[in-house]
């Protein structure tokens, strides 16, 4: 069986699903791409920076679907607070992602969280291009 014929697989082992069409998908693996070694930053501040700020899930969502081996750096990516959330999904999925921060210099408190106030990422402001503004819900205002 050529490779192109056999399905994607997922970085934890299963079948990964297909982004949706008109992705945002991509917007969110360029943010990840961004951390650098030794940070992490949490699934809503990915959301953020990728213009959909009250949009976390697609952030999880989007990395759920990253095939085994991608060079995207899914594991520099956690929930609020520095927990990480693939501890309720997959338990060695957690714990290569542990393992992997660990690596990086990433430090963890006695609850098994990181260090967010040594280890989150600060993006310096980024200029939008003319004509682009962040995306907000119906009635809030622009800043």
């Amino acid at each position: 069986m050529a490779s192109r014929d056999r399905p994607r697989r997922h970085r934890l082992g299963r079948e990964a699903p297909a982004p949706p069409a008109g992705s945002s998908y991509p917007r969110i693996y360029a943010v990840v791409t961004r951390i650098p070694r030794g940070r992490v930053a949490t699934y809503g501040q990915v959301a953020a920076e990728a213009g959909m700020p009250h949009a976390p899930r697609v952030a999880g969502y989007a990395l759920h679907a990253l095939p085994q081996g991608s060079p995207v750096p899914w594991h520099r990516v956690v929930a609020a607070g520095g927990r990480l959330s693939l501890g309720k999904l997959d338990a060695a999925g957690a714990m290569t992602q542990r393992l992997r921060l660990v690596h990086e210099g990433v430090r963890f408190d006695g609850r098994g969280c990181v260090d967010l106030e040594n280890h989150l990422w600060r993006p310096r402001a980024r200029k939008r291009p003319p004509g682009v503004r962040e995306r907000t819900r119906a009635g809030e205002r622009r800043p």
